[in-house]
C-alpha cells in the first residue's frame, strides 16, 4: 500500500528540518495534542529510527480550561504509544502585566519549554506551527501596524527551536493524521472567537480566499519569508551598530546616530531601549520614534520616558538610557 501523501510530506518536511542534526542527537517535539502537533510528533518519531535520534514529546497544561490536566495525561499516553523514548508534561503558571491571555500563554509555554530543553539535553526543540498559522500572524501584525518585524511573520528557527512545517496546511497534518489513525484533541479556545486569532482563521481568511481567490494563505507565508530575509539582515546590521557604538554606561553617541539610515538608527535605538530594561512586549514603535525626535527634531526637550521605567534623555552629545525606580 503507498503511503499517503500528507503523511509523506510531513516526514520529508521534518527530515529536511532535522538534516543537520548527527546520530544520537535528543529532538524534543512539543505537542498539545492537535493535528499539527501530533502530526509532527509521528513523523519525528519515524524519522528518528533511521536517524538514530532520541525522541521526548512534552505536552504543556497551561492551566486555563476546567480538566486540563487530565487532557494533558491523555497527550502524555498518545505520545508514549507513538513510540517516543520519553514523554513528560509540565504545568505552567499564565500571568503576564500588560499581555493579553495568548502573549502570556506563549511566554510561559516557551520559558517552560527552555528549561526542559535543558533538563532532557535536546539539540532541537520543535513546533508545530504551519503556513496556515504564519499567514494568521502575517494578517494580525498587519491589523495592528506592527511593522516590518510581524509581518515578517514566526521565523523558521532561532535558538534551539525550529520549525519544520511552515511549508504544509493545517490540512495537511488533518489528513496525516486521519490517515494513520492518530487521536487528535481540539482546543476549544481554537473555536472561541473572543480571541483575534480565531476570528482571523475562520472569518477574515475565508473572506480573502473567497474574494482574492484560493492561495491567499500560502501567498501571505510567502510574503513573509521574503520578508524575513531583509528583517534579519537589518537586525544583524543594528545590533552590530549598537555594539560599536555603545560607550559608557550603554550611551549612544547623537553625531554618528545621525549619520546611519533611519531603518538601522531607530533598530539600534531600539536595542539601546531594550538593554537598559525596557519589555519588549510593551515597547512600541511609538516609544522609538519618540526617542529617534531627540536626535532629528531635537529643541532641548529634557528626555522620552519609556516602558519598564526606562528614560532617555539628551545630554553633551550623547543619548543616556537609565533606568527609573518602580
Amino acid at each position: 500500500m503507498s503511503l499517503h501523501p500528507a503523511v509523506a510530506a510531513v516526514r520529508l518536511a521534518v527530515r529536511r528540518g532535522l538534516a543537520d542534526l548527527e546520530p544520537g542527537a535528543t529532538v524534543l517535539v512539543a505537542c498539545s495534542g492537535g493535528a499539527d502537533s501530533t502530526a509532527l510528533l509521528a513523523a519525528t518519531v519515524f524519522e528518528a529510527r533511521g536517524a538514530g535520534w532520541r525522541v521526548v514529546g512534552a505536552t504543556v497544561d497551561h492551566g486555563l480550561q476546567a480538566g486540563s490536566a487530565g487532557v494533558a495525561d491523555r497527550v502524555v499516553a498518545r505520545m508514549a504509544a507513538l513510540g517516543t523514548d520519553e514523554t513528560l508534561t509540565a504545568r505552567v503558571r499564565v500571568e503576564g502585566a500588560g499581555l493579553g491571555p495568548e502573549a502570556a500563554a506563549r511566554r510561559a509555554r516557551y520559558a517552560v519549554l527552555g528549561q526542559v530543553r535543558e533538563s532532557v539535553g535536546a539539540d532541537a526543540v520543535l513546533l508545530g506551527h504551519t503556513r496556515d498559522d504564519q499567514a494568521e500572524t502575517v494578517l494580525l501584525g498587519l491589523a495592528r501596524g506592527s511593522g516590518g518585524r510581524s509581518l515578517a511573520g514566526m521565523r523558521r528557527g532561532f535558538d534551539h527551536y525550529r520549525r519544520p512545517l511552515l511549508d504544509l496546511s493545517r490540512e495537511d497534518t488533518l489528513a496525516a493524521c486521519r490517515a494513520e489513525g492518530l487521536e487528535v484533541w481540539e482546543d476549544p479556545h481554537n473555536a472561541d472567537p473572543g480571541f483575534a486569532r480565531v476570528r482571523v482563521r475562520r472569518t477574515v481568511l475565508p473572506v480573502l480566499e473567497r474574494e482574492l481567490g484560493p492561495g491567499v494563505a500560502a501567498t501571505l507565508a510567502r510574503t513573509a519569508d521574503q520578508l524575513r530575509v531583509d528583517m534579519d539582515f537589518l537586525h544583524d546590521l543594528a545590533e552590530a551598530e549598537h555594539a560599536a557604538l555603545r560607550g559608557e554606561g550603554g550611551s549612544l553617541p547623537v553625531a554618528a546616530l545621525l549619520e546611519r539610515a533611519a531603518a538601522v538608527r531607530r533598530r539600534v535605538l531600539r536595542l539601546a531601549a531594550l538593554a537598559a530594561g525596557a519589555p519588549a512586549s510593551e515597547l512600541f514603535h511609538d516609544h522609538v520614534l519618540a526617542v529617534d525626535a531627540l536626535l532629528t527634531h531635537w529643541h532641548g526637550q529634557k528626555w522620552v520616558e519609556l516602558p519598564g521605567h526606562v528614560r532617555c534623555a539628551r545630554r553633551e552629545g550623547r543619548l543616556w538610557f537609565t533606568g527609573e525606580p518602580g
